[in-house]
């Protein structure tokens, strides 16, 4: 199927339903993150993202937006061929800061800077555009209720045994590897410590949630294109003895080598199928594929140093509403991770004294 011939469905604010009760929800849900912050700062003396706490590597690299783009592809971000400033975040889901043996869904986050256009809610003296993903193409829940008992279930597991952890987590892996042979998939056992032992640099990330794109919605990915990168999809990672391996990987690699991946855009075609509120429906790519409208390149670089950290992984926050209208998230996931992300911002900078601001500049690649 050629991008020339898909026939995307321009959004309707009817695509979008608000229960009665959502506010309700998304309070209790605010209120969860911070109790998971609240504790691992007692644990650390030191705030930690509420989900995502822990990063793998911090890499810094340039957005190449394709020339000749269908129209229907050539919207906001995307509307014309630039090149633009990024900052890339490899993690994992936890709000725990976890020994990689616990085997948790990968994220990547990554910042756009000195992005033009009418700015959403919050981020109006800005000019950065944000784009979270994880490494599935739908989320583990359809609702922001749903999430919110996801969210408390891996509230319950914060600051418990890490060591009863990385058993629970060897036996859920197990469990995944037989539930993937017979042909299924459960994202609840791989939130839960059951995710293969396997490279975060050979992943494909996905918003699973939706987003506005220009006059249309879509969802994006991130997917590796540089031999080197696709050498590590499905690839194992020693972590034995090694707490941090999953970042000892990311470092070792950008050591030696750059990489390239390709930003992906599935416009939606129908709302039965490719539906807005429900946030756990794959959309179905017969209908409607991820089409390239960027890649992104990174050069050989330190992907761990104090510099950096405190320049990204202290000073930043990463948050889909950090963006423009054209690509304003859409749902109720995406819509209770607004307040959720801006307290768990917040948090990190009051109790670390550490003031977050969005860069007008990419920070030196070389730091």
């Amino acid at each position: 199927m050629s991008p020339q011939s898909i026939r995307p469905l321009p959004f309707a604010p009817a695509f979008e339903a608000v229960p009665s009760d959502e506010a309700e929800t998304t309070a209790e849900l605010v209120q969860t993150m911070r109790a998971i912050a609240e504790t691992t700062y007692r644990d650390y003396g030191h705030a930690v993202r509420s989900v995502h706490a822990k990063s793998h590597g911090l890499v810094i690299g340039e957005l190449r937006i394709l020339a000749g783009l269908p129209a229907p592809y050539a919207q906001g971000v995307f509307a014309r061929e630039a090149v633009i400033p990024v900052v890339m975040r490899f993690s994992t889901n936890p709000g725990d800061v976890l020994d990689d043996k616990v085997s948790t869904p990968r994220g990547l986050a990554f910042k756009l800077i000195g992005v033009q256009g009418e700015r959403l809610p919050g981020s109006e003296d800005d000019r950065t555009q944000d784009f979270v993903m994880i490494n599935a193409p739908a989320f583990t829940a359809s609702t922001p209720k749903a999430f919110l008992a996801n969210l408390k279930l891996l509230a319950k597991t914060t600051d418990k045994a890490p060591g009863s952890k990385k058993a629970l987590s060897a036996v859920l892996r197990s469990t995944e590897a037989l539930v993937e042979k017979m042909g299924g998939e459960s994202g609840m056992l791989k939130s839960l410590g059951g995710h293969p032992k396997t490279h975060v640099l050979g992943e494909t990330y996905y918003t699973a949630v939706p987003l506005l794109y220009g006059p249309y919605f879509a969802k994006m990915s991130v997917a590796p294109v540089s031999t080197d990168l696709t050498a590590l999809t499905d690839a194992p990672v020693d972590l034995n003895d090694k707490p941090n391996g999953l970042r000892d990987a990311v470092s070792d690699f950008f050591a030696a080598h750059g990489g390239e991946w390709e930003l992906r855009v599935q416009l939606a075609t129908s709302i039965d199928t490719m539906p807005i509120e429900d946030a756990s429906v794959r959309w179905p790519e017969d209908e409607s594929p991820y089409v390239a409208v960027a890649r992104i390149r990174v050069a050989p670089q330190a992907s761990w140093s104090a510099a950096r950290v405190a320049a990204i992984d202290e000073g930043m926050a990463f948050s889909p509403w950090h963006g423009i209208q054209a690509h304003r998230p859409l749902g109720g996931v995406m819509r209770s991770r607004k307040p959720a992300y801006d307290m768990s911002a917040h948090f990190r900078s009051e109790h670390n004294g550490c003031p977050m601001s969005e860069p007008s500049a990419a920070p030196e690649s070389g730091d």
